[in-house]
């Protein structure tokens, strides 16, 4: 039975450990154990990313090859609490891991059995933490990028609800990383995922949760990167990848947890003793160069100023500020007469770098909240865009990130939405390259999709005039951007763009999609010729038969379409 541990107030722990006269004794050395617990726990317990740089001097200092059990239950049991803070425990993992790989293993292997227990109870919250923790060391090269791909495997093999959330959320996490280091194996799982999504046997939410992550791949995971910037603190060749797989029978050696009477204690603590000032060299060195090459920067300022100025500066982790901020510009928007006033006091607000998106997110929201659109919202984003290169590109995020949403808002604000962002097109405040983000097939889009797309370019088409409008969408330039609205990759794809653009009223800009319709057979029958030719002349003769037979009955359905279609028109004109 394991003797439960009692609480002594640091001054008193540390008068008995001065009293004790043998510091080889068992009772000094589980005085020692004790002292080392709890400042390992108070150590981790306080780190963020701020004081992180700060924290792991502090934590070498401590005895992590004996603690070692100490270190990694820690490091879980916070994360666990704080999952938010994840990614700052796996950044001082994998500093320790530098200087004590088998300290990082240790907590790998712990962290993939609580992953395995967790998946085998269903304990959702648990399996999340677990998983977010791994992603997070991945992304910090402690483990291997193959563990990732495996665990993702497992996930999605026999789908349900649970597994395929937990599943978005890992990739979400770590598939910037897993871009760069796996693309194939990424690309794998992102076909499974889009067979889960045509399967339709998981939940409208986890759907949604999937059409999500496509719209975060397709930004190329923009929001959200690898390791956020100051938790980058391991050069790439010095970090130590463990790989582990969830296969193998997994030894968690609980043992170090738990106080043990060490003969050779004194001994042992010399070394770690003369392994800590290395160490803590090491660090020095670091710190005193990046020092030397601030200095050479700002040599004319006094050092000890900044450095009294840094103290005392506050740092906002309520998010307060930001908050403060998007009232002010949500009043001044409400309040001002016309667009004007409105631009007018809005460049006034003094706004740190980074946080125009504030301005142009706050802009689109008191937009969609109207019963109807009003145009002072369009004229406003199209002053800003002209103002301002930023303010431009943040509206490019804007569409993307409100594209990928669309089927979460309700009719009124798709409407206020699509009207905005046509209003900006047809002024060309936003370049019209944001149409590629767009891909008009009936996979590819949903009845909210479908509506957007219907007013943004009946918008245009109201704006522009039918014609300019057609003159836009056939620029030789722009192709590349409107292909995905136009698509010639199948005849399937491309019919069902004309159809959407004509049950709408704008037949007219699929002029020229028609006329590749009908050449489609002709085209196809050129290829398979070309093909055929430079086979033997048997296979030759029968393919070449085949081909002209299948072309031909294709361009002869098509004329037919064609001619019924015409029938229809000439009727409804006499009609």
């Amino acid at each position: 039975m394991m003797k439960e541990a009692i609480y002594f107030p640091p001054f008193k722990l540390a008068r008995m450990m001065k009293e004790v006269q043998d510091k080889n004794s068992v009772e000094y050395q589980r005085l020692t154990w004790d002292a080392l617990r709890k400042s390992i726990n108070g150590l981790v317990n306080k780190v963020n990313a701020a004081n992180v740089k700060n924290i792991i001097p502090e934590l070498f200092s401590e005895n992590l090859i004996r603690g070692s059990g100490l270190f990694c239950r820690s490091c879980m049991k916070s994360q666990m609490a704080f999952p938010g803070f994840t990614d700052v425990f796996a950044a001082l993992v994998a500093v320790v891991n530098t200087k004590f790989p088998e300290v990082g293993e240790l907590l790998l292997r712990r962290v993939v059995l609580q992953l395995k227990r967790a998946y085998k109870r269903n304990d959702k919250p648990q399996l999340l933490a677990a998983v977010k923790f791994i992603a997070h060391l991945v992304n910090q090269l402690v483990a291997h990028e193959i563990i990732a791909l495996e665990l993702l495997t497992v996930l999605l093999e026999n789908p349900t609800d649970s597994s395929v959330e937990v599943a978005v959320a890992f990739v979400t996490e770590c598939g910037s990383l897993l871009q760069d280091l796996s693309p194939k194996g990424l690309h794998g799982i992102f076909e499974r995922f889009r067979g889960i999504l045509h399967e339709g046997e998981i939940g409208k939410r986890v759907q949604f949760l999937i059409e999500g992550l496509f719209a975060i791949r397709k930004a190329k995971f923009q929001g959200y990167p690898a390791i956020r910037p100051g938790l980058d603190l391991v050069e790439q060749e010095d970090q130590i990848t463990h790989e582990i797989s969830l296969q193998e029978e997994i030894d968690p050696e609980i043992a170090l947890d738990i106080f043990k009477p060490d003969p050779n204690f004194l001994e042992n603590e010399k070394r770690y003793e003369e392994l800590k000032k290395t160490i803590l060299a090491e660090e020095s060195e670091d710190e005193e160069g990046s020092d030397a090459a601030s200095d050479v920067n700002d040599e004319d300022e006094d050092d000890d100023a900044e450095e009294d100025e840094e103290q005392m500066k506050i740092r906002d982790e309520t998010e307060t500020n930001l908050v403060n901020l998007r009232r002010t510009i949500y009043l001044t928007i409400m309040s001002s007469v016309d667009f004007e006033e409105a631009g007018h006091k809005l460049l006034k607000i003094k706004l740190e770098p980074g946080q125009e998106m504030e301005l142009n997110i706050m802009l689109l929201e008191c937009c969609s909240q109207e019963r109807t659109y009003l145009r002072y919202y369009g004229l406003l984003g199209q002053q800003f865009c002209m103002i301002n290169k930023v303010y431009q590109e943040n509206f490019d995020k804007c569409f993307v990130q409100q594209y990928s949403m669309i089927h979460r808002l309700e009719t009124n604000k798709l409407r206020n939405v699509a009207k905005f962002f046509a209003h900006l097109l047809g002024t060309d405040a936003l370049p019209w390259h944001v149409l590629a983000y767009i891909r008009l097939t009936e996979e590819d889009t949903t009845s909210s999709s479908r509506i957007f797309i219907k007013i943004l370019f009946q918008e245009l088409s109201e704006h522009l005039g039918i014609r300019l409008l057609n003159e836009r969408l056939n620029d030789p330039t722009m192709q590349d951007s409107f292909e995905s609205i136009f698509p010639r990759d199948n005849p399937k794809n491309t019919r069902f763009s004309i159809n959407f653009f004509t049950s709408i009223g704008l037949g007219g800009i699929t002029e020229n999609l028609r006329e590749y319709l009908k050449k489609m057979p002709r085209l196809i029958m050129q290829q398979e010729q070309a093909a055929s030719e430079s086979e033997s002349d048997e296979e030759s003769d029968s393919s070449g038969s085949l081909v002209t037979g299948s072309a031909s009955s294709e361009l002869d359905s098509l004329s037919s379409d064609e001619s019924e279609r015409n029938d229809r028109h000439k009727k409804r004109r006499r009609d």
